[in-house]
């Protein structure tokens, strides 16, 4: 397993992410995971802007929100974002948004890919070892 502890990512709701019934809505999931996967990206060191100026690009290819509970106007909850699969070119990550009283509400996958700027698939482990081996380091397991 992984030696670096991660920190969840915390936010409150805010008014503008709500529909009338003061619940979120779907669309602006997509965009908290992206919030806590640039967390996640700070506290291993390696920024997103970072991995632009190394020339490194990482789309999304995959999302799927699992809708458990939904989040309304003034909550603060946490994510855990956890990288649970890596390959050269490619990884995925699991998410789960949290109460702070620890009720999993939502949760989440994504799936990305390692291309140029050209947006040609790359070798991260070949091109980039030292950034490969962060994203290594925090690999969590995923057995079912």
């Amino acid at each position: 397993m992984n030696s670096i502890s991660i920190k969840p990512y915390r936010r409150q709701i805010n008014y503008y992410e709500t529909d009338q019934m003061q619940v979120v809505h779907h669309s602006n999931y997509s965009r908290y995971l992206e919030e806590s996967r640039l967390d996640l990206m700070e506290q291993l060191g390696i920024s997103y802007a970072r991995l632009e100026e190394l020339g490194i690009i990482i789309p999304v290819l995959e999302l799927h929100d699992y809708y458990t509970f939904a989040l309304h106007f003034g909550d603060t909850v946490e994510i855990f974002p956890k990288i649970t699969r890596l390959s050269p070119v490619r990884f995925s990550l699991t998410y789960e948004i949290r109460g702070l009283d620890g009720t999993l509400l939502h949760t989440a996958q994504t799936s990305h890919a390692f291309v140029d700027t050209e947006f040609k698939p790359m070798n991260l482990k070949k091109k980039y070892p030292e950034v490969y081996r962060i994203f290594e380091s925090v690999l969590e397991s995923t057995e079912e």
